[in-house]
């Protein structure tokens, strides 16, 4: 049996793996926030909107992403105090 069944099979989303439990789309992205410094976490908050309409929200941001922040050719490497800021 494979640790997590219900894994994508596309995994052009985010995933996080949390306490052994798997969660994509606006789940994983509001669990994430929960973890992040500042406002961040009052994201989370939104849980209580039905899952439906936050993946709708999620897919709507995903898609125009690029549009809206752009994209870069190769990734970049961060530096020692912006990698402090990333999670573990």
């Amino acid at each position: 049996m494979e640790p997590y069944p219900e894994a994508p099979e596309d995994i052009s989303t985010i995933v996080l793996l949390e306490n052994s439990r798997m969660y994509t789309r606006s789940d994983a992205a509001l669990r994430a926030a929960r973890h992040l410094p500042g406002a961040w976490p009052a994201l989370y908050g939104f849980l209580i909107v039905p899952r439906s309409i936050r993946d709708a929200v999620y897919n709507w941001i995903a898609r125009n992403r690029y549009r809206w922040f752009g994209k870069k050719d190769q990734c970049m490497i961060p530096t020692p105090e912006l990698r402090d800021r990333f999670l573990d």
